[in-house]
């Protein structure tokens, strides 16, 4: 789990990027960056989808697993906020929307 001191945190140093939304997730978080979910926060890490368009940004990153049953994502290093948001910026490029739910 994450305190909501993290959460406040993570929003912080991605508040450049535009509007920052944290939704709590089965006892963790999701954050989205101007409408597409970016990172799910679990245990004060933030995890970030393994996307070829970031590998070479995440190349000396850990990997780990957010919640059992979930894939293999990047540790993103959220305490440096300049190269956080430069590889958040270039893997949102690639994201989808959300689908709208009817």
């Amino acid at each position: 789990m994450c305190s909501t001191e993290y959460i406040d945190f993570v929003c912080r140093q991605l508040a450049p990027l535009g509007e920052v939304k944290a939704r709590k997730m089965m006892g963790d978080f999701v954050i989205y960056v101007n409408g597409k979910c970016v990172l799910t926060a679990c245990d004060e890490l933030c995890f970030i989808k393994q996307h070829p368009s970031i590998a070479p940004m995440m190349q000396n990153a850990e990997v780990g697993v957010p919640y059992p049953g979930a894939k293999p994502r990047y540790i993103l290093d959220i305490d440096h906020a300049p190269d956080a948001c430069r590889v958040i910026t270039t893997l949102w490029e690639h994201l989808p929307y959300p689908k709208k739910k009817h």
